[in-house]
């Protein structure tokens, strides 16, 4: 393969793993928080809604740049087996809350999730330390949003 050719081949990818990422938030757009959210008690440190957009567009593409590193150098390995699985558990946060309206099983949900981002992180870093530095945002996040969802569980009990 010509190197404008492996550039040509890089860069796709890189789209790929965007389009892929930003497409495992599209399983909760059928959830959005509403009326339900808006009278739940919260904590005073609750972020406000507007944060939660730009947030998240930085989180997706900072993992969807992490997996392509990640690509790479090593192909379809099983740091992207683990990447594929925490997206799809990601993306399966957001029914289970917002959609079904289930604080506790959301709760569990996102302590599987953020399991499933660690072990990304850890694997990621074994083939590229930046890739693994890529994943500390979201892990930080999703510690963030794992407290939050606890909290929310606690402060409206069933």
């Amino acid at each position: 393969m010509s190197e404008s050719s492996t550039t040509r081949y890089s860069g796709l990818a890189l789209v790929g793993f965007i389009f892929i990422t930003f497409s495992a938030p599209l399983f909760g757009v059928v959830a959005m928080p509403g009326a339900w959210y808006a009278a739940l008690n919260k904590p005073a440190w609750n972020p406000p809604a507007w944060i939660f957009g730009p947030a998240w567009t930085l989180l997706y593409t900072l993992m969807a740049v992490a997996a392509w590193l990640v690509w790479k150098r090593g192909g379809w390995r099983w740091p992207l087996m683990l990447y594929f699985v925490q997206l799809a558990l990601n993306a399966a946060w957001t029914p289970i809350f917002f959609g079904a309206h289930e604080l506790g099983w959301a709760l569990i949900e996102i302590v599987a999730l953020w399991t499933a981002i660690l072990l990304t992180m850890l694997s990621f870093r074994q083939i590229s330390k930046t890739a693994g530095w890529l994943f500390v945002p979201y892990l930080a996040w999703v510690t963030f949003a794992t407290v939050l969802n606890f909290t929310l569980w606690r402060l409206n009990p069933a």
